[in-house]
């Protein structure tokens, strides 16, 4: 039996508007396993990236706990949660976050020289050739079409061997045959690696392909089902 590495208990988030308070997640309760894949889905404003937030510790709950790989995320300080995300996390957004002037090795190579890693170039380039892009190692963002700035992307979550990847609609600046590579790539790299991965997706077709869905609704979990 596969042991919880996510473990939402009771998320509550209320941040303050104009008119008084707004309820963004309302008591939501969530158990995500070793090597799970889960696709989280819902209409927009949902709360599914805020929950996808909280996971990572990008934002904290007004109320309940949240612990991943058996820490709870709530005690730690900005500096602990940066250092536990580098060591733990690959987090996965719809815009590449890459950044201009670094080349895609240096992009990948990037948050494990942040964690100190003496062998960063080398993973860097080991992830770079598990997405297929060791001939593009040199090249700038700018260079690369929008699927292969995206297989950067996931070239630099996986690179560390993190236990949990989050992907916050991957696919969603891709057109759909370059998202379906990219979406190929992610699954791929998740069985090889063995990682958790939360998708979060409007897209009833990626969510199939995940081992279980969520539905969420008014900030709330609806419904889990088997895909």
């Amino acid at each position: 039996m596969r042991s919880p590495v996510i473990e939402l208990e009771e998320i509550r988030l209320t941040l303050a508007a104009g008119g008084g308070e707004v309820n963004i997640l309302n008591g939501v309760n969530l158990t995500v396993f070793e090597r799970e894949t889960l696709a989280v889905v819902g209409p927009s404003g949902s709360g599914k990236t805020t929950t996808l937030m909280i996971m990572s510790g990008l934002e904290r709950p007004t109320s309940g706990r949240v612990a991943v790989a058996g820490t709870v995320l709530n005690a730690l300080s900005e500096d602990d949660l940066a250092r536990f995300r580098r060591e733990h996390m690959g987090i996965v957004f719809q815009s590449f976050h890459l950044v201009p002037t670094m080349t895609a090795l240096e992009n990948v190579a990037l948050p494990l020289e942040f964690a100190r890693n003496p062998a960063a170039r080398d993973a860097a380039d080991a992830a770079l050739a598990a997405v297929g892009l060791s001939g593009r190692a040199a090249h700038y963002p700018a260079q690369l079409s929008g699927g292969e700035q995206q297989r950067v992307a996931l070239a630099r979550a996986f690179a560390g061997h993190p236990r949990v990847i989050l992907a916050d609609e991957p696919t969603g600046n891709l057109d759909q045959d370059t998202g379906g590579r990219v979406m190929d790539t992610l699954f791929g790299l998740s069985r090889t690696f063995g990682t958790t991965l939360v998708l979060i997706t409007h897209d009833p077709k990626l969510a199939a392909r995940c081992e279980r869905s969520v539905r969420m609704v008014s900030g709330g979990v609806l419904a889990m089902e088997a895909s």
